[in-house]
């Protein structure tokens, strides 16, 4: 195809760009786009901003001019803090909400268990897990999100940027995983305690801090 001067038509600004797929291949997304930004209270300019695109880029999305590719709906998801299943209509199926004893092997590394006391897929993940005693090897994590602990037994010993803290049975912990933080049992024979995390991309065993997991 060429225009009247006999030159080809490229990607103008009404035109498909690189990141724009044909309309045929996703289902309409515009409605959920538009509505998941205002469910979240963000701006046009705003939310663009946070996803890497122009407001023009954004506005054409959410009125249906453009498709998405699916490295934008991911983009997206993450900036309204839901899935590309939700972006595209999907509905998710019925989770069952009670979470039976001994339905999974527990998952093992470098001496920390890990039992799921959760669902999968959910916005926190919850573990019950038994902690070794605590070395100088530990690993200190820094990464965004938020952690809770509480103590069912053994002591630990928590680690909180320079502060120092053990926990007896009973005791309880809620911090910011963006200060550096280590854990573990301060007693030889280890502890036992419930966890829950915000950081749904993390395999359980990734939280496991010892000497020999992946060293930020």
């Amino acid at each position: 195809m060429s225009t009247s001067a006999g030159k080809p038509a490229g990607p103008g600004p009404s035109g498909p760009g690189p990141d724009d797929v044909p309309p045929a291949a996703l289902p309409d997304v515009a409605p959920q786009l538009r509505s998941l930004r205002r469910r979240r209270g963000l701006t046009l300019e705003a939310a663009a901003q946070r996803a890497g695109l122009s407001p023009a880029h954004l506005s054409r999305l959410e009125t249906g001019r453009r498709q998405p590719s699916l490295p934008m709906l991911l983009g997206l998801a993450r900036v309204y803090g839901t899935t590309v299943s939700e972006l595209l209509g999907e509905v998710p199926p019925e989770r069952d909400p009670v979470i039976r004893g001994g339905r999974a092997e527990p998952t093992g590394a470098d001496g920390w268990i890990y039992h799921q006391a959760g669902a999968p897929g959910r916005a926190m993940q919850a573990l019950r897990v038994r902690v070794p005693y605590a070395t100088q090897g530990d690993l200190v994590r820094v990464h965004p999100g938020e952690e809770w602990l509480y103590v069912l037994n053994g002591r630990v010993r928590l680690t909180l940027g320079e502060a120092v803290h053990v926990l007896d049975p009973g005791d309880g912990a809620h911090f910011d995983s963006l200060t550096p933080h280590r854990i573990g049992a301060a007693t030889r024979g280890g502890a036992e305690l419930l966890f829950v995390h915000t950081l749904m991309q993390s395999a359980a065993a990734d939280l496991c801090l010892g000497a020999d997991a992946h060293r930020r």
